[in-house]
């Protein structure tokens, strides 16, 4: 008996592509692990009994528990103190993220603040400024990171530098 090595497509060869490939062509053909779902589904159950449990406890007269053989329960007040608690770790984890944001952001005078070690600019070539090339109607650009100085000219003009004998605005 010979013993036919199995088919590229069988899980048991050792090129067998994984994730397999999809009977259809579609990209939006749903993947074949239903993994998910059933992940979804069972958390989905739990969490609901779990809730019907919690608000059975919470509203279910003390005597009625003790006819149904459960002598021993927390108390009452962990009803209000759970929900109450966790709203509160809720928003300090939210203040604590906003927190841990603005104390890692620079201040105004840093110069981070204007540019980083991972900016691509790109560097002038004597009198030629490289973003001319550009400026052609169809001209794809590369990517890259445009300086603050030519932002500020684009968006608010060339304005002159205030010298010695020009008073300044905010003397006024």
């Amino acid at each position: 008996m010979s013993s036919r090595p199995p088919s590229p497509t069988s899980p048991l060869s050792p090129i067998a592509p994984f994730p397999p490939p999809s009977s259809s062509e579609s990209p939006a053909s749903p993947p074949r692990t239903r993994a998910r779902e059933v992940y979804g589904f069972v958390a989905y159950c739990g969490t609901l009994l779990l809730f019907v449990l919690y608000v059975a406890w919470a509203v279910t007269p003390d005597e009625w528990l003790e006819r149904a053989g459960i002598d021993w329960y927390p108390n009452r007040e962990w009803a209000i103190l759970l929900p109450a608690w966790s709203m509160v770790i809720v928003l300090l984890t939210y203040l604590t993220y906003f927190g841990l944001a603005l104390s890692a952001t620079p201040s105004f005078t840093d110069l981070t603040t204007i540019t980083d070690t991972r900016a691509h600019i790109l560097k002038m070539q004597g009198d030629y400024n490289p973003l001319l090339a550009y400026a052609k109607p169809d001209a794809v650009p590369h990517e890259f990171d445009i300086p603050l100085g030519t932002v500020n000219r684009v968006l608010y003009g060339k304005r002159p530098r205030p010298t010695a004998s020009q008073p300044s605005q905010s003397a006024t």
